[in-house]
C-alpha cells in the first residue's frame, strides 16, 4: 500500500487518541464532582443528625438519605452513583465483580500504606454488548465514623443497628482504613 494511502487513517488516529483523552478526563471530573456532591451532602446531614438526636439518628440518615442522595444525583446525571464495600451494612449496595476487584485492590494499596483518601479507579469496561465508564474512589473511615463503623459501639448504637441491619458487616473499623467506595456507572 502506498504511503500517502495511510495518510488518512493516520490523520484519524492522531486526531481521536487526544478527543478520546479529553472525554475521558471530562467523564473522570464528572465523576469526582458528583461523588463530591453526594459525600457533602450526606455528610451534612449526618452532622445535622448527630447534632440533634446523636448517633442513633445518624444511622437512621445512612439508612434513608443516602439511598435517596444517590437516587438524586443519579438522575440529575443520568448515572448509576451509588456506594458499596466489603463489608456491608446494606445489602442493597453489595459490590459487582469489577467493584469487588477495586475494593480489594484498594485494600491492599491501603495496607501497602497508600493512604485511603488518594484511591480511585476509573476504566472503560465491557458490559455485555456495550462500554461502561467506571469509576470509584475510596471512602477513608475517619474519626467520627469509628462511632458506628469502629470496634467498640455503645449499646444505643448496637441496638439500632441490630435492628436496621440485622446482618450489618460494616464494624471493626480503624481510622484511616478503606470503609468502602462511591461508585459510578455511566454509559458510553
Amino acid at each position: 500500500m502506498k504511503t500517502w494511502k495511510l495518510l488518512p487513517l493516520a490523520l484519524a488516529l492522531a486526531t481521536a487518541a487526544p478527543a478520546q483523552a479529553e472525554e475521558l478526563a471530562e467523564r473522570v471530573a464528572g465523576s469526582q464532582a458528583a461523588i463530591q456532591k453526594f459525600a457533602s451532602t450526606l455528610q451534612g446531614h449526618l452532622q445535622a443528625a448527630m447534632q440533634e438526636g446523636g448517633p442513633t439518628a445518624a444511622i437512621k440518615v445512612c439508612q434513608q438519605r443516602a439511598p435517596e442522595i444517590a437516587s438524586d444525583i443519579s438522575s440529575e446525571t443520568g448515572w448509576s452513583v451509588g456506594r458499596t464495600s466489603l463489608k456491608l451494612r446494606n445489602p442493597d449496595n453489595a459490590p459487582d465483580e469489577w467493584e469487588r476487584a477495586v475494593l480489594e485492590d484498594f485494600d491492599a494499596q491501603r495496607a501497602a500504606g497508600v493512604p485511603a483518601s488518594e484511591l480511585s479507579r476509573h476504566e472503560v469496561v465491557q458490559e455485555g454488548d456495550e462500554e461502561v465508564f467506571r469509576f470509584m474512589r475510596a471512602i477513608p473511615t475517619a474519626g467520627l465514623c469509628l462511632t458506628c463503623h469502629g470496634s467498640e459501639l455503645g449499646g444505643d448504637i448496637q441496638h439500632a443497628l441490630e435492628r436496621l441491619y440485622p446482618d450489618d458487616q460494616a464494624t471493626g473499623y480503624s481510622e484511616g482504613d478503606v470503609r468502602g467506595a462511591f461508585t459510578i456507572i455511566q454509559r458510553m
